[in-house]
């Protein structure tokens, strides 16, 4: 049993790292832990290795073990590692139990990919994973079911300390912040370009694949939010933008293909996400040349002051 977290300690950036792979699709753990500690070293304290962008659902469960031991082991003592877990409830538990042994403070529960879902189940399955290993826990909501109804009253569990809200209805998020009653922390799931808009409705935090790419100027965009400087952080988002944006073409089939390509471009070689995701042309590659330089630009520049 894992200590559990305060939900204080949620109020921040949640960095999903990329997962890199060597030439033979093997994942490169050295590669991984370097960057890990790059970005613990600009200020990351929230990690959610293997995760969505991370390729969960590509990933073997050695594999997730793998990485986030090393990410436990490539952060210091103040970082949170939550694990993420999902699919059949006794694989899940297994997956739970032996990522909190390597290291994990919690877990994520990622969406359910079962067909025939309904709060009842769902409910079910989340009490049944909190039981099992009696660990902090975040839930991610990206459709229908948890509904938020279920949400709510999952808030009052003392195990459950943040939800991860990614529905992107702003009035439906406000009321159900305003309705809950527990400690549970209310975070923001879609990143950068909802992040103001979720913060303003209560949010204290947010996920971020684009803190692979440009960690400093993520982490200031979250400041700017806590400490009301709108124009500050309109103007960080506005320069973050054209990352997400990009991820979210096509029914954000890019959101995993389009970082691993801008990880190239900085210098490190993660490789190609793996089937089934997309993999990009020649023409959209030069499109992601043409676009991170003014980003990588002003994240230069935060790491001089």
């Amino acid at each position: 049993m894992s200590q559990l977290i305060s939900g204080s300690d949620l109020r921040t950036v949640h960095a999903v790292p990329l997962t890199p792979y060597d030439q033979h699709d093997k994942v490169d753990i050295e590669l991984y832990t370097r960057h890990i500690s790059e970005m613990y070293a600009a200020g990351i304290r929230v990690f959610l290795p293997a995760a969505g962008t991370s390729e969960f659902h590509s990933l073997s469960h050695s594999e997730i073990l793998k990485l986030v031991e090393a990410t436990c082991q490539a952060t210091g003592p103040d970082a949170l590692i939550l694990a993420p877990v999902s699919g059949a409830i006794g694989d899940a538990i297994q997956l739970a139990s032996e990522s909190i042994k390597r290291g994990a403070a919690g877990l994520l529960v990622m969406p359910l990919p079962h067909p025939y879902l309904c709060d009842e189940g769902a409910s079910d399955y989340i009490l049944r994973l909190i039981e099992s290993t009696h660990a902090s826990t975040v839930i991610y909501k990206t459709r229908e079911i948890p509904s938020d109804k279920l949400l709510l009253k999952l808030a009052n569990n003392p195990y459950i300390i943040g939800m991860k809200y990614a529905v992107n209805h702003m009035d439906h998020f406000q009321s159900i912040v305003e309705q809950s009653s527990g400690d549970c922390e209310w975070l923001c799931g879609s990143a950068e370009r909802f992040a103001p808009y979720y913060m303003l409705a209560g949010a204290t935090g947010f996920t971020s694949g684009a803190v692979n790419l440009c960690p400093r100027l993520v982490l200031a965009l979250h400041a700017a939010l806590v400490e009301q400087n709108f124009v500050e952080a309109m103007s960080l988002q506005r320069t973050i933008l054209p990352i997400e944006q990009y991820r979210a073409r096509c029914g954000e089939s890019f959101s995993i293909s389009m970082l691993k390509y801008a990880m190239q471009v900085t210098g490190k070689d993660f490789g190609p996400a793996r089937a089934p995701q997309r993999q990009l042309t020649t023409l959209e590659c030069k499109e992601i040349d043409k676009l991170l330089r003014p980003i990588l630009d002003r994240e230069e520049s935060l790491i001089a002051v």
